[in-house]
């Protein structure tokens, strides 16, 4: 019973050099996919040039890893627990960054075991349909801060109504003794529509007087 445990612990074949070639390149060419999808589908998103190469990175990796495992249960116990001791820390900051991590990785064990054909056709797949829905633009949203004396108030509310035709709508309200700050979150269409009526849609604000500050922002993924 032992040296059959210890047979099946031990087990695994040895990879010709044309083999580990082939999942080497095979690994290349779909890390490169990854790169372009990733690229593709984050234009006018925050897109980091890091992350996605460390996507191509994480495919080649992966790839590497499970050509060296194979079938042998003793390397693969012993690479669970090194990889274990690893600590991963970095915030995704979006969903979809989440899903590219997941598809490197699979199209890493796809090819490390070489199982050309399923990665190529899952990767192709999952290409596609990120081409057709995941190409999402994040920049179409503004904020309106504005601060002014507390009296104010009412009139602000009732400017800021009329000229965005209600698309503004009032996310925070802050309030001091002396002052108050209205934060709207409205759409870049419905700010340019307003620019377009009002040329100086800022100069009609503050024309109210008691105007401390007006703040617009473009809200993206990240604040810019």
């Amino acid at each position: 019973m032992r040296e059959y445990l210890g047979s099946i612990l031990e087990s695994g074949q040895t990879l010709s050099m044309e083999e580990v070639i082939g999942h080497i390149l095979v690994a290349i060419v779909i890390g490169v996919v990854i790169y372009l999808s990733y690229w593709i589908t984050h234009v006018g998103s925050v897109y980091s040039k890091k992350f996605n190469v460390s996507l191509a990175m994480l495919t080649l990796l992966t790839t590497t890893v499970m050509t060296v495992i194979q079938d042998n249960i003793a390397l693969s116990l012993g690479m669970v627990g090194a990889l274990s001791i690893v600590r991963y820390r970095t915030a995704i900051k979006d969903s979809r960054d989440t899903a590219y991590i997941f598809w490197a990785i699979i199209a890493g064990i796809c090819c490390g075991t070489g199982s050309y054909m399923i990665g190529a056709i899952g990767s192709g797949a999952v290409f596609i349909l990120l081409l057709l829905l995941g190409r999402v633009k994040n920049d179409n949203r503004m904020l309106l801060v504005i601060r002014c004396a507390r009296e104010k108030g009412m009139e602000i509310e009732s400017i800021v109504f009329k000229t965005f035709e209600n698309k503004a709508k009032l996310r925070v309200k802050n309030s001091t003794e002396a002052s108050i700050e209205f934060i709207y979150e409205l759409s870049k269409k419905s700010y340019d529509k307003a620019h377009k009526a009002i040329p100086d849609v800022l100069d009609y604000i503050y024309a109210i007087g008691g105007i401390e500050y007006v703040n617009v922002v473009v809200q993206n993924d990240e604040i810019v």
